[in-house]
């Protein structure tokens, strides 16, 4: 453990806090963070100088959690998984974040907005889908193509989004999916947990390569030549922030 103390004040390759806090954006976090009041019309300085300071506060808040938590970088023990999804699901709820879902949820109604035709919305959720990392494991996207195609077939013409008539018959043919696939509109939470369960999984697991990364880069400097590589599950990130 002392290697990895030395490492870890020395390196400059490893940051913990910053993969830690993917969280916490770096653009205007009003755009990630939960509802907030409208806000006046601010100029340029001023406007910057708030956004500067409300992601100020919000890191800070984070890392006040990650203080206190022990993380176990140990993306192969789901307890370990389990528990730094939870810190993180701390993290955003102190510091007011989206979870992933709601990120993408967040995506979706932004990217969406103003789309005339189903199909392009259906084409837009899939560019979504593929840009966010996420698998279609179950082939939804085809069955719910293969519906449009259906309904469109139907109505005889592109399904418009404002057509009341044809979306219901498109809705009611994803209804038939999700029984199909035994997906129901209240289980919902549970697979937005199953969501980040995965997310934690993987951000342990990058977090595990970078630091192995690091380490066997800084044991070539003369310094840390004779020195072990230690397990990254045996350090203590909160050592370090």
């Amino acid at each position: 453990m002392a290697y990895a103390s030395r490492f870890l004040c020395h390196s400059r390759k490893l940051c913990a806090g910053q993969k830690l806090f993917q969280m916490v954006p770096a653009v205007p976090v009003r755009y990630f963070s939960n509802e907030a009041p409208p806000r006046p019309v601010l100029k340029g300085d001023e406007m910057l100088k708030n956004i500067f300071y409300e992601v100020k506060n919000k890191f800070e808040t984070a890392i006040g959690v990650l203080r206190k938590e022990k993380i176990t970088i140990d993306p192969d023990d789901p307890a370990a998984v389990a528990h730094y999804a939870k810190v993180m699901k701390i993290v955003r709820e102190k510091a007011d974040l989206f979870s992933e879902s709601q990120r993408i949820n967040y995506t979706i109604q932004t990217r969406t907005q103003g789309i005339p035709d189903a199909r392009t919305y259906l084409l837009t959720l899939q560019e979504i889908r593929i840009k966010r990392g996420l698998t279609d494991d179950l082939g939804v996207e085809a069955m719910m193509f293969e519906a449009l195609e259906k309904v469109e077939k139907e109505i005889k013409k592109p399904l418009m989004r404002n057509d009341k008539k044809g979306m219901a018959l498109l809705h009611a043919e994803f209804d038939k999916i999700n029984k199909k696939l035994g997906i129901r509109k209240e289980d919902l939470p549970k697979y937005e947990e199953q969501l980040e369960l995965k997310i934690a999984k993987a951000q342990l697991e990058e977090l595990k390569k970078e630091t192995l990364e690091a380490m066997k880069t800084q044991k070539r400097s003369e310094e840390f030549k004779n020195d072990e590589i230690v397990d990254p599950k045996q350090l203590d990130i909160r050592n370090f922030l």
